[in-house]
């Protein structure tokens, strides 16, 4: 199969799923849109609402094509307000709480400055950035976040490497009633933070909300390949996961705890993750656990007797690694943060066991549907969540094996390096 080309990111706006084109931009820091492939979010009003992709011949005008496109897709939409029970009506809008937005990075001091430059760009009207730099070998970001931005954004050093480690002392540092998490890879949306805190004012039993993860670039296969298999997105649909009311199409909840968001968009009630314990210091990148710290809070908090929300409305641009070695070792270290934050789970909070175990039948039965479908070929386009333009290849499907194999000895060999530090 010939591997797939570069496409543009584009960023369209409509007035309506029939009315004007409001605008047609690309994404943050990317070429114009078109001509040739293009790859677009589709917003109403300023909403996300679909992701389209398309070809815009020579001379045509890439906003008229695209929105013909996207039409459709937006005719096949569901209501917003029918989605969810006690969703927000329109027109009602709560006015977000104060918030700290932590940012854990290492030695990525150009991507950094693109993200919080983003970051400070946010339309929430009460808000903090810490940055927590982990383990740190240079003064790079150090030098960048003092220098650079001064009083607008904290740092705070943490030495212990591991991203868990760092999220905690990010917590440990704020100063609000909610946190928001996200990466150093990330362009965030202007209106990302108020959308990811605002659900907080609205529902008291929310301890977490989770966003909206998109590609800022598509060019080389590896990207493409990535998104094309849904990438770090959970779609446009609104969510709410409530462990009172588990839901009926997840049988495995609530460890099925991949399908609720990613540690790059996720913001928790303070005291709801305090709570919970906070983060496994033994989970997450620069561990050898290699992942899982975000699922595990997720499981952690749902298990504390607070809800979850995913909303599309909180948007961030991820930068996505561009290398096949880069997605071989994400394919490796996702089988392994699986298998470790469940052992997570279980090792500090052994009264779920026998939950897990009561599920483990429908749940691979669930799991075993889901792995065939992968393979085969479809007509999905990147950011049809779910259908494969691009074959996953097995070599990868083979290193997630691997992966979840070692999932629990990764773990096991981070717990014991963390009670050596201590």
């Amino acid at each position: 199969m010939r591997p797939p080309h570069a496409l543009s990111v584009a960023d369209l706006d409509l007035g309506s799923p029939d009315g004007p084109v409001l605008s047609l931009r690309p994404a943050p820091g990317g070429p114009p849109p078109g001509p040739g492939d293009v790859y677009a979010l589709v917003r109403l009003r300023g909403r996300p609402a679909a992701t389209v992709l398309g070809h815009v011949p020579d001379g045509a005008d890439p906003a008229n094509t695209l929105a013909a496109l996207a039409r459709p897709r937006l005719g096949e939409a569901r209501p917003e307000e029918t989605l969810l029970d006690d969703a927000p009506r329109p027109g009602h809008r709560p006015v977000p709480p104060r918030a700290s937005v932590v940012v854990a990075t290492r030695e990525r001091a150009d991507q950094l400055a693109r993200a919080l430059d983003s970051l400070l760009d946010q339309d929430h009207p009460d808000y903090e950035i810490v940055v927590v730099d982990n383990a740190p070998v240079t003064r790079a970001t150090e030098e960048l976040v003092t220098g650079a931005y001064g009083d607008r954004v904290r740092y705070v050093r943490e030495d212990t490497p591991g991203l868990a480690v760092a999220h905690n002392t990010g917590l440990a540092h704020t100063r609000a009633g909610v946190v928001a998490f996200t990466d150093d890879d990330v362009v965030a949306d202007p209106h990302w933070l108020t959308a990811l805190t605002a659900p907080f004012a609205a529902d008291p039993r929310l301890g977490c909300v989770t966003g909206l993860i998109l590609p800022a670039r598509l060019r080389t296969p590896a990207q493409i390949l990535l998104e094309s298999h849904g990438g770090f997105a959970k779609g446009f649909a609104p969510r709410l996961y409530d462990p009172v009311r588990p839901p009926a199409d997840e049988p495995l909840f609530p460890f099925t705890a991949g399908s609720f968001g990613s540690g790059a968009n996720m913001a928790f009630r303070t005291r709801a993750l305090e709570a919970a314990g906070g983060f496994d210091p033994a989970t997450g990148t620069g561990t050898t656990a290699r992942g899982g710290d975000d699922l595990y809070a997720f499981v952690a908090v749902l298990s504390a007797g607070f809800r979850l929300r995913y909303t599309a409305d909180a948007l961030v641009w991820h930068h996505h690694r561009e290398s096949w070695q880069d997605v071989r070792n994400q394919a490796f270290g996702y089988g392994a943060g699986l298998t470790a934050y469940l052992t997570a789970t279980l090792v500090r909070r052994p009264a779920l066991l026998p939950a897990l175990l009561a599920r483990l039948p429908r749940g691979l039965a669930h799991a075993r549907n889901m792995t065939a479908s992968r393979h085969a070929e479809g007509g999905g386009v990147p950011g049809e969540h779910g259908t494969h333009t691009h074959p996953w290849p097995r070599s990868l499907s083979r290193l997630e094996r691997r992966g979840m194999l070692y999932g629990p000895l990764g773990y096991a060999k981070a717990r014991l390096r963390m009670r050596g530090t201590r």
